[in-house]
């Protein structure tokens, strides 16, 4: 008999938990100037407003509790997850303006085989002989242009987590190749595992964009 597959509350929910109880050790003002977001006061503590790929999500503090700012509905549990971790662990260090693999990050290297299933293989199929289509998908999401490979963009998830796809097309000689990098101050803002789940939200993004463009 085959075991079910865990459900995310199951994978993500204690370290949810925890960083809800470590939330409210931060000096809410100072979190957010390291983490370049906002953060308003209120009478019952107050809200942190932060950009996750182009979406504004509301942060309450000290309770922790993670919600789209337009509609209000609660955030994917991935989401929270993240989101909390980038307050709890953002540490103001400057961008370094150039780019690393994932395997370079902190303890990436052994993650790196399921990251690259997760995020860049499949990039590569999905996208590896139809480069107008990635150029399409990335610039629904905010992509902005670079100039590395056959095609490239640059995706802002986090004020101060950056992200890059580097596109190769298919040739005769060599298969297609996506590489999935990260600004190389990402490790003093997310722990490798969010910025692992990261890439694969990234990856995700661009394939269901693309699709969408489709139908």
């Amino acid at each position: 008999m085959n075991p079910q597959p865990r459900k995310p509350e199951e994978i993500y929910g204690p370290a949810l938990e925890k960083a809800r109880r470590a939330l409210p050790g931060l000096d809410p003002g100072q979190a957010a100037g390291r983490a370049a977001v906002t953060f308003h006061q209120d009478a019952q503590g107050g809200l942190f407003h932060i950009p996750f790929f182009g979406t504004i999500y509301q942060v309450g503090w000290p309770e922790g509790s993670v919600r789209r700012a337009d509609d209000q509905s609660a955030a994917d549990i991935s989401t929270q997850l993240i989101l909390l971790h980038y307050l709890l662990t953002a540490d103001g260090t400057p961008m370094a303006d150039h780019w690393i693999a994932f395997r370079s990050l902190p303890g990436g290297l052994g993650y790196d085989a399921a990251f690259q299933a997760r995020a860049s293989i499949r990039l590569a199929r999905a996208f590896g002989a139809d480069r107008n289509a990635f150029d399409m998908a990335a610039r629904t999401l905010g992509g902005e242009p670079l100039t590395f490979g056959d095609s490239s963009f640059l995706f802002r998830a986090l004020p101060r987590v950056w992200l890059a796809v580097v596109l190769h097309l298919a040739d005769d000689e060599f298969p297609a190749q996506a590489n999935l990098l990260f600004d190389a101050s990402a490790g003093h803002y997310l722990p490798t595992e969010d910025l692992a789940v990261l890439g694969g939200i990234l990856a995700g993004l661009l394939v269901r964009a693309a699709r969408d463009k489709q139908t």
